[in-house]
């Protein structure tokens, strides 16, 4: 099933405004790190991952809240570059999540996001298979309370990180 495009350009838009070379200088963005995170073997990949920023340049800004002030739209751009290593063997890989998102945060925990670029996507049970991906293009993410996350790949690719650092 393909939906219209027409959010993520819109997306695109609202992110970078009427000039993208000051997205981010503006008021109202704020930095929003990112921590290292650990996956037992099996919950992703067949082994345990580890992962870690390099670089982490990523801001929010709140789009819009509910009535009692906690966020409802929130949207995230930046550089990040995340080190995704494999505790095995060692092995490991710098991937490039430098995308910008527009998230939607619902009332029961369930969460839509609207993506353009690249993000790191971890699928416990979704739409792709179990695994570490890098999603790159314009896509949403409809993620339920639960975790699971079905990925609608409106123009986008997949790479494999389970793969490339087995």
């Amino acid at each position: 099933m393909r939906r219209a495009a027409l959010a993520p350009l819109t997306l695109t838009a609202v992110l970078l405004g009427a000039n993208p070379a000051s997205a981010g200088t503006g008021p109202g963005w704020e930095p929003a790190p990112s921590a290292p995170w650990d996956v037992a073997a099996g919950a992703r990949c067949d082994f345990p991952v580890h992962g870690e920023p390099v670089v982490d340049e990523v801001v929010q800004r709140v789009l819009s809240t509910y009535p009692d002030g906690s966020p409802r739209r929130i949207a995230y751009k930046g550089d990040l570059v995340v080190r995704v290593t494999n505790t095995e063997t060692g092995a490991h890989h710098d991937a490039d999540v430098s995308g910008s998102a527009l998230v939607e945060l619902r009332r029961d925990g369930s969460q839509f996001w609207t993506v353009a670029g690249p993000v790191l996507v971890g699928v416990a049970e979704g739409s792709l298979p179990r695994g570490l991906y890098v999603v790159d293009g314009m896509y949403t993410m409809d993620i339920s309370a639960s975790g699971y996350k079905d990925v609608r790949l409106l123009h986008a690719t997949t790479d494999d990180l389970c793969a490339r650092i087995d």
